[in-house]
């Protein structure tokens, strides 16, 4: 199995796992542990030289000597699991020389599983943009840059069924400024890279994965055409 394929078996599992226990109706917490369980032992059985980054298990420095590393977040929008909503997701990818290189994104509730080794095609975008932001804790610059462009504001639950309703073409761009870590974007991020989509730090940079500290501050994914106008407004609203 590819490295591909293998991202979207254990996204699938994983998601049918939290299927279960949220029909169950545990709390985010064993969602948590059991399916960040059924992750670590998919991907040490098929790639067992591989270190693994994940949300829910202690960092190992070592990965840090490693070109490949596994970049996990086994439940995304554990707050949106535990109320029963279906805006959470699992993150599975692949860095490979820091680059997200390998990625699949499962939306459970919803059915779909989006990988970056088959993107859906963009559908037209539409006019005004539509933009998503936090569902709890949108930020103020993120209300700016939606007022400047005359977006409508979606709010949503996890960082991945964000990223996704992007490549699905239910919005064009999706801004993040309040903080995240390697495992909310890095599988994102590598779908929606396949998919054509523009996605950078909100300074224009690039997303460089496997870095000793888990932090990534700020997210841009966006239709291409509207890069340079968003990163344009990022930057007037933080002089």
């Amino acid at each position: 199995m590819n490295d591909s394929s293998l991202a979207r078996a254990v996204a699938d599992s994983a998601g049918q796992l939290l299927l279960r226990i949220q029909a169950d109706g545990a709390d985010g917490a064993r969602g948590d542990h059991e399916a960040n369980r059924l992750v670590l032992d998919m991907l040490r059985a098929a790639r067992p030289d591989d270190p693994i980054l994940s949300e829910e298990s202690a960092d190992d420095s070592a990965r840090l000597a490693s070109r490949r590393v596994w970049i996990v977040d086994p439940l995304d929008g554990t707050r949106e699991f535990a109320e029963g909503r279906d805006d959470w997701a699992v993150h599975i990818a692949l860095a490979i020389d820091g680059a997200p290189a390998v990625g699949a994104v499962a939306l459970p509730r919803r059915g779909i599983t989006l990988s970056s080794d088959a993107p859906p095609a963009l559908a037209p975008a539409h006019t005004p943009p539509r933009m998503l932001v936090s569902r709890t804790r949108p930020s103020a610059l993120c209300a700016a840059v939606s007022q400047s462009l005359s977006a409508e504001t979606i709010g949503m639950g996890s960082a991945g069924a964000k990223a996704m309703a992007v490549v699905l073409g239910e919005a064009e761009i999706y801004l993040h400024s309040g903080g995240q870590h390697q495992w909310d974007n890095c599988a994102p991020v590598a779908v929606a890279l396949a998919a054509g989509l523009h996605a950078s730090r909100i300074d224009g940079s690039p997303l460089v994965y496997n870095q000793r500290g888990s932090s990534v501050p700020d997210l841009l994914i966006c239709r291409p055409e509207l890069a340079q106008q968003v990163l344009a407004l990022v930057a007037h609203h933080e002089l």
